[in-house]
């Protein structure tokens, strides 16, 4: 058996696995939902996915109608928009996951899906953020502040970060969702 011929396949073949493996990694992470009930993103794949860390007392906290927005207008196309509560930015999400939950619902109607608060830096980062922003991701490094946005394409690859003021309307991430829920 000739090993230099060989190599090339089996390299390629091991990118290939290692790529697909990390991608199905995101729908198996285990998450609770903003009620406390053991979930995962499986529900979700397929669909472009805009992941964003929340929180309800903060300059940024205005996005939720922006985001909700997003969300009518494009969740028949395939796009969820997913909340993930965080305290690590000023404390500016202390409440419990039942008062997130409800001023979310009286302020800005929000419908999409909402989940469990996290920490998405530090020691206790929360898996879900270790494979958005860590070491492995294509953007990686710390969350800077609250309403930080990750898009993810139907094949669970990340494929944007948005930075806190980059808000849900703005034409770079109107563009990039387009972009991503047209590719099949």
């Amino acid at each position: 058996m000739n090993l230099r011929r060989f190599f090339p396949c089996f390299a390629f073949l091991l990118l290939a696995m290692t790529a697909t493996a990390a991608t199905s990694d995101l729908y198996t992470i285990p998450l609770k939902n903003i009620d406390g009930e053991s979930a995962t993103l499986a529900p979700y794949k397929g669909k472009v996915m805009l992941i964003v860390n929340v929180a309800s007392k903060c300059g940024f906290t205005p996005q939720y109608k922006e985001l909700e927005a997003i969300y009518r207008d494009q969740r028949d196309a395939g796009l969820v928009v997913l909340g993930f509560p965080c305290n690590q930015f000023g404390h500016q999400e202390p409440g419990t996951n039942a008062e997130i939950k409800e001023f979310c619902s009286l302020n800005f109607d929000v419908n999409f899906p909402l989940f469990d608060k996290i920490d998405v830096n530090g020691e206790h980062r929360h898996p879900l953020y270790t494979f958005l922003a860590g070491a492995s991701s294509p953007f990686p490094g710390d969350i800077q502040w609250n309403f930080t946005k990750f898009l993810i394409g139907r094949d669970g690859r990340i494929l944007a970060r948005f930075s806190s003021k980059v808000k849900p309307d703005a034409p770079e991430l109107l563009s990039a969702v387009q972009s991503a829920l047209a590719a099949k």
